[in-house]
This record gives structure tokens, C-alpha cells and sequence, in this order.
């Protein structure tokens, strides 16, 4: 029983950080080139929109699910004796919490917190374009850095199965 439950636990862990790594690459790969498309006014009242819109129950599900997931699994591995699979999790939560998550709540947040405090309606043209250049340019930065980080954990998960199976 405790097995089941150990692998129960790790393949949600998987899912989970796979589901968090796919939406940052999805985001990566089609709403960063379609918004470079756009003028200077949908641009920024888009990401206002999308950054208040984000913020719900299951973002949140598969954005801090993989880090209570990889404690979980890795108390049980720990519990069960150390071995590879511990060491490959506890790499995982590391690489996730602080390149993901960490970039993440340092980084990005606050780049939408600030713009999400801007008045887009009163700002002139050149007033929006700065704005939008400054954000945009760091925005993507770091959505690049949390998107390969959470790749990787991703794959640092992967990889004990892989192992086991192969």
C-alpha cells in the first residue's frame, strides 16, 4: 500500500510539473511572438488582463503543486532509504523552486504588479511604448529563464522512471 501511494504521489508530481512546464513553453512559443504583434495599447491592457486572469485555482494547482508534490516524494524516497530517485527529486525541487518559482515571485510578479498599477488610458503614446518596452524586454527575460528551469525539473522527474523501465 505504502508503494502505491509513493508512486501514486511522484506521477502526480510528474503530471503536475510536466502540466506547469508545458504552459510556460506553450506561452513561450505563441502568446510572446502573437503579442510582439501587437501595438503598444493591446499589448500592455492585454497583459494586465491575462496577468489578473492567471491568478486562479488551477494555475495555482500546477504552479505550486509540483513543489509540495517533490517535498512529499522526496520525504517518502528519504523514508524508504536514499537512493538515485531521492537525489534526482531533491535536484528537481531545488532547480523548480528556485528557477521557476523563485524567478517567478522575485521577477515576474512584481513586473505585473507594477504594470497592473498603471492607468494605460491616461498615458500618451511615447509614455506606452517605454512602458512597454521596459516590461516586455524583462518580462520575457524571466519567463524564459522559468520556462527552461521548470523544463528541466520536468526532466530531472523523468529520468528515475526512465531508468526504471528501461
Amino acid at each position: 500500500m505504502e508503494q502505491l501511494l509513493k508512486g501514486s504521489i511522484y506521477t502526480a508530481t510528474v503530471v503536475l510539473t510536466g502540466l506547469s512546464a508545458g504552459l510556460f513553453y506553450a506561452w513561450a512559443v505563441s502568446v510572446i511572438p502573437g503579442t510582439k504583434l501587437t501595438s503598444n495599447i493591446s499589448y500592455l491592457e492585454t497583459m494586465q488582463h491575462i496577468n489578473r486572469a492567471i491568478i486562479n485555482p488551477w494555475f495555482m494547482v500546477i504552479f505550486m503543486g509540483p513543489l509540495l508534490g517533490m517535498i512529499v516524494s522526496g520525504i517518502m524516497n528519504y523514508g524508504s532509504g536514499i537512493d538515485a530517485t531521492f537525489w534526482y527529486v531533491v535536484v528537481a525541487f531545488l532547480t523548480y523552486l528556485v528557477g521557476t518559482f523563485g524567478v517567478t515571485a522575485l521577477g515576474n510578479v512584481p513586473l505585473n504588479d507594477g504594470l497592473d498599477a498603471i492607468s494605460i488610458g491616461k498615458l500618451t503614446g511615447d509614455e506606452m511604448n517605454s512602458i512597454r518596452i521596459a516590461y516586455e524586454q524583462k518580462w520575457n527575460k524571466l519567463h524564459n529563464i522559468r520556462t527552461l528551469f521548470s523544463v528541466v525539473s520536468f526532466v530531472l522527474l523523468l529520468v528515475p522512471l526512465f531508468k526504471a523501465k528501461f
